[in-house]
């Protein structure tokens, strides 16, 4: 079975502001502000550069994170897709 591919809303779908250390985030389709800290916002960003997978979007995060493996990523990727954020492809 092939790995998910995920994506995210483009930018112009969110209002992105960092308050101390956290991010809120008004998301227009849903209508819902969710308060993310990192790395969630990271992988938001990471993922409008396209879907990927899980792989993909790691390569991606060790330029901004000193990542050991998948499994921290995969269980963010689990939270933003229950919010709504991130969804399969």
């Amino acid at each position: 079975m092939a790995a998910p591919i995920y994506v995210a809303d483009l930018e112009e779908a969110l209002a992105i502001v960092p308050l101390d250390g956290l991010t809120a985030l008004f998301h227009a389709p849903s209508g819902i502000t969710h308060i993310l800290a990192s790395p969630a916002p990271e992988i938001l960003a990471a993922l409008r550069e396209g879907a990927t997978d899980i792989t993909g979007l790691v390569t991606r995060l060790r330029s901004v994170f000193d990542l050991e493996g998948e499994e921290a990523v995969a269980v963010r990727l689990d939270e933003l897709e229950a919010a709504g954020l991130v969804r399969r492809a």
